[in-house]
Protein backbone atom coordinates (compact mmCIF):
# COMPACT_ATOMS: atom_id res chain seq x y z
CA UNK A 1 0.00 0.00 0.00
CA UNK A 2 1.40 3.27 -0.74
CA UNK A 3 0.54 6.70 1.49
CA UNK A 4 -1.16 9.37 0.21
CA UNK A 5 0.57 13.21 1.51
CA UNK A 6 -2.46 14.53 2.74
CA UNK A 7 -2.52 11.69 5.51
CA UNK A 8 0.85 12.22 5.99
CA UNK A 9 4.15 10.06 5.39
CA UNK A 10 6.64 10.28 3.30
CA UNK A 11 5.54 9.21 -0.71
CA UNK A 12 6.60 6.27 -1.79
CA UNK A 13 9.80 6.39 -4.31
CA UNK A 14 9.26 6.61 -7.92
CA UNK A 15 11.37 4.20 -10.10
CA UNK A 16 13.92 5.72 -12.15
CA UNK A 17 13.48 6.86 -15.44
CA UNK A 18 14.83 5.31 -18.49
CA UNK A 19 16.65 7.48 -20.31
CA UNK A 20 16.54 6.62 -24.24
CA UNK A 21 19.18 8.17 -26.48
CA UNK A 22 19.02 8.20 -30.17
CA UNK A 23 22.34 7.22 -31.49
CA UNK A 24 24.27 10.59 -33.04
CA UNK A 25 24.51 10.18 -36.57
CA UNK A 26 28.12 10.26 -37.95
CA UNK A 27 29.26 13.37 -39.93
CA UNK A 28 30.64 12.89 -43.23
CA UNK A 29 32.92 14.77 -44.58
CA UNK A 30 32.24 17.86 -46.80
CA UNK A 31 28.43 18.16 -45.04
CA UNK A 32 27.56 20.71 -42.91
CA UNK A 33 24.50 20.31 -40.69
CA UNK A 34 22.23 23.37 -40.65
CA UNK A 35 21.18 24.82 -36.97
CA UNK A 36 17.69 25.47 -38.67
CA UNK A 37 17.20 20.99 -39.30
CA UNK A 38 19.32 19.61 -36.62
CA UNK A 39 20.47 15.98 -38.00
CA UNK A 40 20.00 16.85 -41.21
CA UNK A 41 23.61 16.69 -43.12
CA UNK A 42 23.13 18.54 -46.43
CA UNK A 43 26.29 18.47 -48.84
CA UNK A 44 28.70 20.80 -49.41
CA UNK A 45 29.04 22.88 -52.46
CA UNK A 46 31.83 21.23 -53.47
CA UNK A 47 30.56 17.80 -53.29
CA UNK A 48 27.40 19.07 -56.02
CA UNK A 49 28.49 17.79 -59.54
CA UNK A 50 28.26 20.93 -62.10
CA UNK A 51 25.24 21.13 -63.58
CA UNK A 52 25.05 19.64 -67.45
CA UNK A 53 25.01 22.24 -69.56
CA UNK A 54 24.08 21.84 -73.71
CA UNK A 55 27.67 21.92 -75.25
CA UNK A 56 28.15 25.35 -77.00
CA UNK A 57 27.92 25.53 -80.47
CA UNK A 58 30.71 27.21 -81.68
CA UNK A 59 30.31 29.41 -85.20
CA UNK A 60 32.66 27.78 -87.47
CA UNK A 61 33.60 29.23 -91.09
CA UNK A 62 30.71 29.68 -93.63
CA UNK A 63 30.80 26.91 -95.85
CA UNK A 64 31.95 27.71 -98.93
CA UNK A 65 29.50 27.30 -102.09
CA UNK A 66 30.39 23.86 -104.00
CA UNK A 67 31.51 25.69 -107.81
CA UNK A 68 31.18 22.88 -109.49
CA UNK A 69 27.01 22.78 -109.20
CA UNK A 70 27.42 26.26 -110.93
CA UNK A 71 27.81 24.14 -114.05
CA UNK A 72 24.61 22.62 -113.78
CA UNK A 73 22.89 25.99 -113.19
CA UNK A 74 24.61 27.04 -116.60
CA UNK A 75 23.82 23.97 -118.76
CA UNK A 76 20.15 24.25 -117.02
CA UNK A 77 19.91 27.71 -118.15
CA UNK A 78 21.43 26.85 -121.55
CA UNK A 79 18.73 24.35 -122.15
CA UNK A 80 16.16 26.55 -120.66
CA UNK A 81 17.85 29.63 -123.56
CA UNK A 82 17.99 26.86 -127.15
CA UNK A 83 14.31 25.67 -126.18
CA UNK A 84 12.72 29.32 -126.46
CA UNK A 85 15.19 30.13 -129.04
CA UNK A 86 14.20 27.38 -131.51
CA UNK A 87 10.34 27.61 -130.19
CA UNK A 88 10.69 31.27 -131.49
CA UNK A 89 12.76 30.75 -134.49
CA UNK A 90 11.65 27.53 -135.69
CA UNK A 91 8.41 26.30 -134.89
CA UNK A 92 5.50 27.45 -137.17
CA UNK A 93 2.43 29.73 -136.21
CA UNK A 94 0.08 26.64 -137.27
CA UNK A 95 -2.83 27.54 -135.45
CA UNK A 96 -6.22 25.64 -136.21
CA UNK A 97 -9.65 25.03 -134.42
CA UNK A 98 -8.68 21.74 -132.34
CA UNK A 99 -5.66 23.63 -131.03
CA UNK A 100 -6.14 26.88 -130.67
CA UNK A 101 -2.84 27.64 -128.75
CA UNK A 102 -0.53 26.46 -131.32
CA UNK A 103 3.07 24.49 -130.56
CA UNK A 104 4.79 27.15 -129.38
CA UNK A 105 3.79 27.89 -125.41
CA UNK A 106 4.68 25.00 -124.22
CA UNK A 107 8.44 24.48 -125.22
CA UNK A 108 8.64 28.25 -124.28
CA UNK A 109 6.99 27.78 -120.89
CA UNK A 110 8.95 24.69 -120.36
CA UNK A 111 12.33 27.19 -121.03
CA UNK A 112 11.30 29.82 -118.84
CA UNK A 113 10.84 27.28 -116.14
CA UNK A 114 14.03 25.73 -116.75
CA UNK A 115 16.08 29.01 -116.52
CA UNK A 116 14.28 29.94 -113.32
CA UNK A 117 15.12 26.68 -111.67
CA UNK A 118 18.66 27.33 -112.93
CA UNK A 119 18.48 30.88 -111.13
CA UNK A 120 16.65 29.23 -108.14
CA UNK A 121 19.68 26.60 -107.53
CA UNK A 122 22.38 29.27 -108.07
CA UNK A 123 20.91 31.42 -105.46
CA UNK A 124 20.91 28.51 -103.12
CA UNK A 125 24.73 27.05 -103.98
CA UNK A 126 25.77 30.66 -103.45
CA UNK A 127 24.10 30.91 -99.91
CA UNK A 128 26.00 27.45 -99.28
CA UNK A 129 23.42 24.61 -100.22
CA UNK A 130 25.48 21.66 -101.11
CA UNK A 131 23.62 18.40 -102.11
CA UNK A 132 23.70 15.22 -99.63
CA UNK A 133 25.64 12.31 -100.57
CA UNK A 134 23.48 9.52 -101.88
CA UNK A 135 23.97 6.88 -98.93
CA UNK A 136 23.06 2.75 -100.06
CA UNK A 137 22.79 -0.16 -98.05
CA UNK A 138 25.24 -2.22 -100.30
CA UNK A 139 27.22 0.11 -101.94
CA UNK A 140 30.54 1.13 -101.31
CA UNK A 141 31.88 4.44 -102.52
CA UNK A 142 35.51 3.96 -102.07
CA UNK A 143 35.08 1.31 -104.11
CA UNK A 144 36.89 1.45 -107.99
CA UNK A 145 34.47 1.53 -111.21
CA UNK A 146 34.03 -2.34 -112.83
CA UNK A 147 35.23 -1.09 -116.23
CA UNK A 148 34.26 -4.33 -117.13
CA UNK A 149 30.84 -4.64 -116.78
CA UNK A 150 30.57 -0.72 -118.08
CA UNK A 151 32.52 -2.06 -121.18
CA UNK A 152 30.41 -4.79 -121.72
CA UNK A 153 27.35 -2.63 -120.97
CA UNK A 154 28.34 -0.27 -123.90
CA UNK A 155 29.26 -3.01 -126.32
CA UNK A 156 25.91 -4.58 -126.20
CA UNK A 157 23.93 -1.43 -126.77
CA UNK A 158 26.61 -0.43 -129.76
CA UNK A 159 26.22 -4.00 -130.96
CA UNK A 160 22.16 -3.26 -131.14
CA UNK A 161 22.43 -0.22 -132.72
CA UNK A 162 24.86 -1.75 -135.77
CA UNK A 163 22.51 -4.63 -135.93
CA UNK A 164 18.87 -3.47 -135.86
CA UNK A 165 18.41 -2.36 -138.83
CA UNK A 166 19.76 -5.18 -141.03
CA UNK A 167 18.47 -8.01 -138.68
CA UNK A 168 15.78 -6.06 -137.17
CA UNK A 169 14.75 -5.37 -133.45
CA UNK A 170 13.80 -9.00 -132.30
CA UNK A 171 17.37 -10.08 -133.08
CA UNK A 172 19.07 -7.44 -131.75
CA UNK A 173 16.37 -6.50 -129.16
CA UNK A 174 17.41 -9.87 -128.18
CA UNK A 175 21.71 -9.44 -128.24
CA UNK A 176 20.87 -6.68 -126.11
CA UNK A 177 19.04 -8.05 -123.18
CA UNK A 178 20.78 -11.43 -122.83
CA UNK A 179 23.98 -9.53 -123.50
CA UNK A 180 23.15 -6.82 -120.41
CA UNK A 181 22.05 -9.60 -117.90
CA UNK A 182 25.66 -11.37 -119.11
CA UNK A 183 27.15 -7.76 -118.68
CA UNK A 184 25.48 -7.40 -114.84
CA UNK A 185 26.64 -11.33 -113.38
CA UNK A 186 23.73 -13.43 -114.56
CA UNK A 187 24.92 -16.91 -115.81
CA UNK A 188 21.88 -18.93 -116.81
CA UNK A 189 22.81 -18.29 -120.44
CA UNK A 190 19.64 -20.13 -121.77
CA UNK A 191 16.78 -18.82 -118.96
CA UNK A 192 18.12 -15.59 -120.35
CA UNK A 193 17.93 -16.12 -123.83
CA UNK A 194 14.52 -17.50 -123.58
CA UNK A 195 13.81 -14.39 -121.35
CA UNK A 196 14.81 -11.75 -124.08
CA UNK A 197 13.71 -13.14 -126.73
CA UNK A 198 10.48 -12.85 -125.02
CA UNK A 199 10.73 -9.54 -124.21
CA UNK A 200 11.57 -8.75 -127.52
CA UNK A 201 8.85 -9.47 -129.25
CA UNK A 202 6.84 -8.05 -126.73
CA UNK A 203 8.13 -4.64 -127.26
CA UNK A 204 8.14 -5.43 -131.04
CA UNK A 205 4.66 -6.07 -131.01
CA UNK A 206 3.32 -3.42 -128.11
CA UNK A 207 5.21 -0.74 -130.30
CA UNK A 208 3.45 -1.90 -133.28
CA UNK A 209 -0.06 -2.40 -132.56
CA UNK A 210 -0.43 0.04 -128.71
CA UNK A 211 1.48 2.96 -130.44
CA UNK A 212 1.67 2.42 -133.73
CA UNK A 213 5.53 3.13 -134.51
CA UNK A 214 6.86 0.25 -137.17
CA UNK A 215 10.16 -1.41 -135.45
CA UNK A 216 12.45 -2.62 -138.13
CA UNK A 217 11.85 -6.38 -138.46
CA UNK A 218 15.08 -7.12 -140.64
CA UNK A 219 15.72 -10.40 -142.15
CA UNK A 220 11.80 -11.46 -139.94
CA UNK A 221 10.32 -9.06 -142.66
CA UNK A 222 7.18 -11.14 -143.47
CA UNK A 223 6.99 -13.62 -140.60
CA UNK A 224 6.45 -11.57 -138.09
Amino acid sequence: MTTRPDRGGDQPPRPPAVETSVPPIPEQPGAERTPDLPGAAWPATGDVPPTVLEPAVEDGPAPKPDRAQYGVCAFLALVGGLIIVDATTRIGHAISTADPIGPKPVPILLGVLLIIVAVIYAVDVARGGTGEPEAGEDVDLSSPIDWRTVLLLIGAFLVNAVLIDPLGWVISGTILFWGSAFALGNRHYVRNLLIAVALSLVTFYTFAIGLGVNLPAGVLQGIL
